[in-house]
């Protein structure tokens, strides 16, 4: 058969078809001179396929066939038929389905209609997804970038983590064969630091002197403490690849090797979405339909962590425990978003006799030392906002641009509905690019 013409919803919410799921498949075999109010029944079919929502619709046309009448009609030129086979195919959800079917089933006289289950293994569009999947690692990564020896010490390598602001750092071996990723968090579990690096940059020199001198009376080294096995990604793989692994493993960063496993560079989720904002003019130019592109309110986080303006130090700290979060959104009294909170903020903006208490309590050792600042006082002013309609480039753009981690999404007044961060943009992006 051939395939000849295509039609594709303006109103569907095609983010339902994106993952594995359960479908049915809808076959409508009809003639090619089969009239529906004076137009061909076939686009006449497609219209309201397309008027009831469903994903989208295929018209086939046979080269020969018969059918009730038992009348063999065929394109061939000496016997050229002006009644051949027509196969409607669409492929949607059951409920979309089945609402297609009661909208076309008094349309069709004479004919055929079949329904089938299917499993939709994957469904995108060329605008859905702005991530340059075909392109190489070696063209995204970050090159030339520091590593540690499996046999460094604890200490010099969270001194190394600390001096160069890296949460992570890759490990090699003599050969420099990437054995494993030591992280801050690594330290925190397994070599007895009492924060993380971003906290740990807004201590005082005594402070972290003090930390640096405990580890140093430890016999521990890189390679008892790090992460291993490490999840590597070639450099010769696809973005695609890459991104899919991240987000399948949680990951933020990934170690890219060369073709002897030698450390070549690494990919983070910055690395991800600085191209995607450089892809993001890539439909401008083109009229789409509503729903093709996907928004930030399909992907929008809706469980937001905030705080009230006057609320105090204890409350901020126990909001931090409770969520399981490192960043608070400050609300004034109409619930406009006015301000972020991190937890480093909290440790940099308190009394230095109060970090200890406020970096244990943190870790939920114990309650949090009383303190007369309030939520507004401790907050860094300003909030990234951003608009449930705007597409993935703009909030990967917008985020690149401002340097924030988080996006705030808000409604018509101002008043926060969502938030979105670096993972939240990953995942959507992975959802188009990989098979479960």
């Amino acid at each position: 058969m051939e395939k000849i013409y295509r039609s594709s919803t303006a109103n569907n919410p095609i983010q339902d078809l994106s993952e594995q799921k359960p479908g049915k498949r809808m076959c409508i075999y009809i003639g090619e001179s089969d009239r529906w109010r004076g137009k061909p029944l076939d686009m006449a079919i497609l219209h309201t396929l397309r008027t009831q929502g469903l994903a989208g619709a295929t018209v086939f046309r046979g080269t020969s066939g018969f059918g009730a009448h038992s009348y063999i009609r065929t394109a061939a030129i000496e016997v050229l038929s002006v009644d051949l086979p027509i196969l409607i195919e669409a492929v949607d959800s059951p409920e979309r389905i089945q609402r297609g079917l009661e909208a076309i089933n008094p349309m069709i006289d004479e004919g055929l209609i079949t329904l089938e289950d299917v499993h939709i293994v994957k469904y995108t569009h060329r605008y859905m997804n702005p991530l340059p999947a075909d392109r190489l690692v070696a063209e995204v990564m970050t090159g030339d970038v520091k590593y540690l020896s499996e046999n460094l010490s604890i200490r010099k390598a969270w001194e190394m983590m600390i001096h160069n602001e890296l949460k992570a750092l890759p490990v090699v071996d003599e050969k420099g064969v990437v054995i494993g990723i030591l992280t801050d968090e690594d330290l925190l579990e397994r070599a007895g630091i009492k924060q993380r690096l971003s906290v740990t940059l807004q201590l005082g020199d005594s402070t972290i002197q003090d930390e640096l001198n405990t580890l140093s009376r430890s016999n521990k080294q890189v390679k008892d403490v790090m992460t291993h096995p490490v999840v590597t990604i070639r450099k010769d793989d696809t973005l695609g690849q890459a991104v899919s692994i991240m987000v399948k493993m949680g990951l933020k960063r990934l170690p890219v090797i060369d073709d002897s496993g030698r450390l070549a560079g690494m990919l983070s989720r910055l690395d991800v979405l600085k191209q995607i904002a450089d892809s993001s003019t890539q439909y401008q130019s083109f009229h789409l339909p509503e729903g093709i592109v996907k928004v930030v309110k399909d992907i929008m986080r809706t469980g937001i962590p905030t705080v009230q303006s006057d609320e105090t130090l204890v409350s901020v700290v126990e909001k931090f425990v409770k969520y399981d979060t490192h960043r608070l959104v400050v609300a004034d009294r109409q619930g406009k978003a006015i301000g972020l909170i991190a937890d480093s903020d909290v440790v940099a903006r308190v009394h230095p006799a109060q970090r200890r208490g406020i970096l244990d309590a943190l870790r939920n050792f114990g309650k949090p030392p009383l303190g007369r600042e309030t939520a507004e006082e401790i907050m860094s002013p300003g909030v990234t906002t951003i608009t449930p309609a705007s597409t993935i480039s703009e909030a990967a753009r917008m985020m690149l641009k401002e340097g924030r981690k988080w996006l705030v999404v808000v409604d018509e007044e101002e008043i926060p509905i969502g938030l979105v961060d670096r993972r939240v943009l990953l995942e959507a992006l992975a959802s188009h690019i990989q098979l479960q």
